[in-house]
């Protein structure tokens, strides 16, 4: 990861209209990483879909951050699932031709 891909948190939260506060909660569920340079907290460009699904459910569908945790676990799990069942049904495809 190079500092090309690290977004201050600050500038997000200010564009997202969020409180720094529910950053580091995020960070203490274990929902997303952050990165910290000489005192200023950065984020991942890769984590930034993730976090704004997690900023959509839990301000637009107020869900709460133990049941966005949950619901981000899920989705993970349906994810790994699905990569699963295309690795195995390529396997298969090649066994009926």
């Amino acid at each position: 990861m190079t500092k090309g891909h690290l977004i201050p948190a600050i500038e997000f939260c200010s564009r997202h209209e969020i409180e720094f506060s529910f950053i580091n909660s995020l960070h203490e569920f274990g929902l997303i990483e952050i990165i910290t340079i000489r005192q200023t907290v950065f984020l991942n460009s890769d984590e930034l879909p993730r976090i704004e699904q997690i900023i959509l459910f839990n301000k637009e569908l107020e869900i709460n951050l133990e049941g966005v945790e949950v619901i981000m676990r899920l989705l993970e799990r349906v994810h790994q699932i699905q990569n699963e069942m295309n690795i195995l049904k390529n396997r298969l495809g090649l066994y009926e031709n």
